[in-house]
């Protein structure tokens, strides 16, 4: 090895940080080849997860690597949200939890790398490309493990919920987390709502703060809530709401 190819052994030595992922876009970067990567890996010094990207060897990453890795070295307009979001902020006790899953929601088009679908994270991935919400209300740094990510706040992850309800998200759990959200912020549930393009989303998020008797319902400015027109049928041989529209779950309307 040359003196200049040391120099780039030390840079990938402080690149490549424990328990974090280092994408082959960020070795470019740093002038770090693939001839050079190939020849890092027999040696030993990193272990790729899969094409395009690279850990410590013996490393057991979790998900929060590589989400972080998609968000700040390969730029992907992706957050964790949903029920993740929700556990995330202390939520759990209201939901039947099995088998973990990773609930991700990105802007329409957006597409994952092999190397973060393929890995093993020890959580199933559900990913929700999806436009009814603008990409960045709502959404802040979180720190988990020591690795910061993008989250849902709990204004935004419990709409990202009722979108996904009733065929990924149940909505008398929904109901359960929504009921106990005492402290949302009325500007922020405001401004989420009146850009949000989903009018079940709405109605139901309407709706159940209704019937939990939120303090919080009075401060929101709904009259620049669209809520549209027609009928909105979320489950068969439900109850109807007569003022929302909504035909929903008879267990929901009868709690």
């Amino acid at each position: 090895m040359t003196t200049h190819n040391d120099t780039k052994l030390k840079k990938l030595f402080n690149l490549l940080q424990p328990n974090n992922v280092l994408t082959a876009a960020v070795l470019d970067e740093n002038g770090v080849s693939r001839h050079l990567r190939r020849y890092y890996q027999e040696s030993g010094w990193i272990e790729p997860l899969g094409r395009g990207a690279y850990k410590k060897p013996g490393d057991l990453l979790e998900w929060q690597a590589g989400v972080n890795a998609l968000q700040n070295q390969l730029n992907i307009k992706v957050h964790a949200g949903g029920l993740t979001a929700l556990i995330l902020h202390g939520f759990s006790h209201y939901f039947r939890l099995s088998k973990e899953t990773l609930y991700l929601f990105s802007p329409l088009q957006t597409r994952m790398p092999n190397w973060f679908t393929n890995y093993n994270w020890n959580v199933e991935l559900f990913q929700k490309p999806t436009s009814f919400l603008p990409e960045n209300t709502g959404v802040k740094e979180l720190e988990i493990k020591d690795t910061k990510v993008n989250v849902s706040t709990p204004e935004r992850a419990i709409l990202e919920c009722l979108f996904l309800a009733p065929q990924h998200a149940d909505l008398v759990e929904c109901y359960k987390v929504l009921e106990g959200l005492v402290n949302l912020k009325p500007r922020l549930v405001s401004e989420l709502l009146s850009t949000c393009n989903s009018v079940k989303v709405k109605r139901l998020f309407l709706y159940m703060s209704e019937k939990a008797n939120h303090q919080w319902l009075q401060f929101l400015k709904t009259d620049k809530i669209d809520l549209g027109s027609g009928d909105r049928m979320i489950t068969e041989s439900g109850a109807y709401s007569s003022k929302y529209k909504i035909t929903i779950p008879k267990e929901l309307a009868e709690l």
